[in-house]
């Protein structure tokens, strides 16, 4: 559902599949004449060819990782069939900045390019970065934490809800949440991520231990143990839940071992409330704690749980 939502605002944002430009000797053959209903296209959808060093990349990109191997291949498959979707710019005093094609602008870069085909868009910032999100979010271009950086950027930015912009992108509320928080894990874990070498769902893990400290030796020993989404749920619930004495305080300590099924279930409820939970149970007594870290948590905590505020 999450993908049809994004294909419509995809489509509604960029105004449809325009045809492809005319080839040229500077870009190489482009595809095929575009059936005459695309043809009919508005002025302002019309491609135009403009020259590649009056193109400039937009601060509010998201994306930042641009792999060299992966441009080397794009630019291999531009020298062969040309760019076949237009970048999308906006005007800027004599120049122009983009919106959507950063990669392709990259790689005519690579191939010494002298102009490249283009879409105007007339957009303010907010659209500018709502665009750049949802076409990377479609074609899933941007590591967690671009993404978490891209919704935080959105939210504050425009002093929005992470409900609206949730509905923006095409998002659930918790999926935004989820991302967001992922910021809170410091800079080195979060640098790991980014290199692919931890998953979200280690990071979601990880976001469990409050202390930074801790965080940052969960996520080495991750590492340095190929440690499974699952093993390091169980190693986590064991850390939380032992008694905080001088002996036992601190991640190296050995801690109690826990019941199976109260530890699945713990992480079950976590994944469901996409923060903290801890489970205590003994001969059929206990307590749930869900933890929030401010108002929008708790309503999106409440909202789950079925409970709606006046």
């Amino acid at each position: 559902m999450a993908k049809q939502v994004l294909g419509r605002g995809l489509s509604a944002l960029f105004g449809g599949n325009p045809p492809s430009a005319p080839s040229t000797p500077e870009s190489a053959p482009a595809e095929s004449a575009a059936p005459a209903a695309q043809q009919n296209v508005e002025a302002r959808e019309k491609v135009q060819m403009v020259p590649l060093n009056r193109i400039h990349p937009c601060p509010l990109q998201p994306r930042k990782e641009f792999p060299e191997e992966s441009l080397k291949e794009l630019a291999a498959s531009i020298k062969e069939q040309g760019i076949i979707q237009p970048l999308v710019v906006r005007q800027r005093g004599d120049g122009f900045q983009l919106i959507a094609g950063e990669r392709r602008w990259r790689a005519a870069q690579l191939l010494n390019l002298q102009t490249v085909p283009v879409i105007v868009r007339q957009v303010d910032d907010r659209t500018a970065l709502e665009m750049m999100l949802i076409e990377n979010l479609q074609r899933e271009n941007l590591n967690p934490i671009e993404e978490a950086l891209g919704f935080n950027e959105l939210i504050s930015q425009f002093q929005l809800t992470q409900e609206a912009a949730a509905a923006k992108v095409g998002k659930s509320r918790a999926a935004v949440a989820n991302a967001i928080r992922l910021l809170k894990l410091p800079e080195q874990v979060q640098a790991w991520i980014r290199q692919g070498l931890l998953s979200a769902g280690h990071a979601k893990v990880i976001l469990g231990l409050l202390n930074p400290e801790e965080q940052t030796l969960a996520a080495e020993k991750t590492l340095r143990d190929g440690l499974s989404v699952r093993q390091l749920e169980e190693m986590v619930a064991l850390w939380q839940n032992r008694p905080p004495t001088p002996q036992t305080a601190g991640p190296k300590a050995s801690p109690p071992t826990r019941d199976v099924h109260i530890t699945d279930l713990e992480s079950r409820l976590r994944e469901r409330f996409g923060t903290k939970v801890t489970l205590r149970y003994r001969r059929g007594k206990g307590k749930v704690e869900i933890r929030f870290t401010s108002d929008d948590e708790l309503q999106r905590i409440l909202e789950i749980t079925g409970i709606k505020l006046d």
